[in-house]
């Protein structure tokens, strides 16, 4: 987003982001559509209520709604504080983390870079290279990476597909070009062949899980998100949780192996 746009153009473009015409806009946010072309247009200034109520219908993420409201002449709305000062925030993200023992889970931003994780997490890490943590350790990056877990995916395909999806979805959400160049990077990463596209037993009716070899055996592991409910500061509005579980027994079985006292770390 350029600084010197104005806050209308910044306004319809999020609108036809969503896919959003001016008609449905203005019924959801309680406007006129006449009204809401002139603010696009820049015939008419938006009060901070109504950029607010046109962001709330358009999902305009925290940061970027701080960028609309400075486009229109008004101070940020939404603080951005470190996570480490963000107190009954890291508090609950700190108990989920440690409540999801002994199976992996981990705290990332909007790009997936790593906050924090539980110590499930950090074993799977451990042996990644430097070269791939840097310049910050990103989830997907260490997944993907040819050096990072790669070689250890079995449906490397499938997860291939699936995480590149799920970068285009988040880019669509947040038009963060971060996300982009994120994007351009996993796809440049060596796809798997073509036989490895169907992998036996690789999903249930429900979900696909990450098949993942160790020198102790295989991992079967579903995932879900977590998300802040309602935040007001930006860090809030993009950490997200991820939470993996067993999908069968010796998965379970290995997994609370690994962290008993005389568990070891996987290699």
């Amino acid at each position: 987003m350029s600084e010197h746009e104005a806050v209308g153009v910044l306004i319809r473009r999020w609108r036809e982001r969503r896919r959003r015409s001016q008609l449905d806009l203005s019924i959801a946010a309680e406007v006129s559509t006449r009204h809401l072309s002139f603010i696009e247009t820049g015939r008419s200034q938006p009060s901070k209520d109504m950029i607010n109520r046109l962001c709330d219908e358009l999902d305009v993420p925290l940061r970027e709604r701080n960028g609309l409201y400075l486009a229109a002449g008004y101070a940020p709305v939404h603080s951005e504080h470190p996570l480490a000062d963000l107190d009954l925030a890291r508090t609950a993200i700190d108990a989920v983390l440690t409540g999801h023992e002994p199976h992996p889970a981990a705290a990332v931003d909007t790009r997936w870079g790593l906050l924090a994780a539980n110590d499930a997490m950090t074993r799977f890490l451990y042996d990644v290279p430097q070269h791939v943590r840097e310049p910050d350790l990103n989830m997907l990056r260490v997944t993907m990476h040819p050096d990072g877990m790669s070689g250890r995916l079995v449906n490397h395909a499938q997860w291939r597909t699936l995480t590149l999806r799920r970068v285009r979805r988040q880019y669509e959400r947040t038009a963060d070009p971060a996300l982009a160049e994120l994007l351009g990077e996993l796809e440049s990463y060596p796809a798997p062949p073509q036989s490895a596209r169907e992998v036996p037993g690789s999903q249930t009716d429900l979900v696909t899980p990450l098949l993942l070899d160790t020198g102790f055996g295989r991992l079967s592991l579903l995932y879900t998100v977590t998300i802040f409910g309602s935040p007001r500061d930006i860090t809030l509005d993009e950490i997200a949780i991820e939470t993996f579980f067993p999908a069968d027994q010796p998965t379970r079985e290995l997994l609370a192996h690994l962290a008993a006292p005389e568990g070891s770390t996987p290699h």
